[in-house]
Parts: C-alpha cells; structure tokens; sequence
C-alpha cells in the first residue's frame, strides 16, 4: 500500500476501535484521564509500527496487544501494588463459588443461579468489584475474559508462565465472586434461608 492508503487503513480501523480500545483502557487503569493517555500512546506506537503488522485482517488484536503492553510496561515501572493484594500464587485455591453459596436443589429448575444473581447485581457493583483487584489479578481478568486473549497469549504479554496466568485468574474470578456475594447480601438480594445454606457451605 502507499502511504495515503496505509492512512485511510489506518484512519478507518481507529474509528472503527476506539470505543474498544477505550473501554480496555478505563478497565485497566481505572482512571478515564490515564484511559484517554493510554489509548491515545497505543495509537502513536500502532501507527508508527504499522509497516510490522502483515496480516491487516488482525489489527484489532494487533492493537490490543500494542494497548496491553503499554500498560503492563507502564504498570511496571511505575505503579505499586495496592494493600490488600490477594493470597500467593503458590497456595491452595481457595475454592470460592458463587454458585455453591446459591445453589439449592430447587434452582436447578431456573437455570444458573450465580448468573440470576449477577443479572441483579447493578453493572456499578460488578466494576467495583473489577477495579478493587491488584492489577496483576485486573490485567489478566480483562485480557482473558474482557478481551477474549488466549492463556498464552496473556502468558507472553506479561513474560509469565501459563501456571501463573491460570492461578492469577482464578484467585480474581473468586475474589470477584466473594465481592459480588458480600454486596448482594449486603442490599438484600440473597434471602435469609440462602444465607443460611451459603455459610454452610
């Protein structure tokens, strides 16, 4: 391509992410000033890199690969881990389960109940929750469940074994789940004989 097609091409793929790549952005940093800063330094890397990308049909996962390292990269050099992290990547999972806090014989009818329970949930509670992650558990929550990554792709992205990719998701899917439970409870959206049968579990 010449260089007024490689703009056009370029020009027509923003337009067509930018909410994407956005809302990426504000997931990661949890910041929409820092959002708009990551989102507008991935476009500068993109473009400047453009001549490297040689399949254009992949350019939306090009791009998000650009966005999440720039945040990791970022991330690293700059930000702490805040108080609060979640338990060592070594120890036993520990087993939380929305699902097994809600689940009583009769629900089966009515389909899955971790799901009947997020659908109560406001979409506020569900991002408090995200953004209440250290951002090594965050990071990998949105790559792989937000964005759709592969485990090894997200393995590459952060220069960690696929084990670590596992056991990061899994402790923040739980500590998700606990959230969710603990604010549910908290407005009165799990009845007084679930609550009962979840402490049991």
């Amino acid at each position: 391509m010449n260089p007024a097609d490689d703009r056009a091409f370029f020009c027509g793929e923003i337009g067509r992410l930018t909410n994407r790549l956005y809302g990426t952005a504000l997931r990661l940093t949890r910041n929409t000033a820092q959002a708009e800063d990551l989102v507008s330094e991935t476009v500068v890397k993109a473009w400047a890199s453009l001549g490297q990308l040689t399949d254009r049909a992949c350019f939306e996962k090009w791009i998000l690969r650009i966005l999440a390292n720039t945040f990791i990269s970022g991330w690293r050099r700059a930000r702490e881990e805040p108080v609060g992290t979640l338990t060592g990547e070594d120890d036993e999972e520990d087993g939380f389960s929305l699902f097994d806090r809600l689940h009583q014989p009769f629900l089966l009818w009515w389909g899955n109940p971790e799901q009947e329970l997020i659908n109560k949930l406001l979409r506020e509670d569900l991002d408090r929750a995200l953004n209440a992650l250290p951002d090594c558990y965050r990071t990998v929550v949105v790559l792989v469940d937000m964005d759709g990554y592969s485990y090894a792709e997200v393995a590459a992205l952060l220069e960690v074994p696929v084990g670590t990719v596992r056991s990061r998701l899994n402790r923040a899917r739980a500590s998700l789940q606990r959230a969710l439970w603990n604010q549910a409870r908290a407005a009165g959206l799990v009845d007084a004989e679930q609550q009962q049968e979840g402490e049991r579990r």
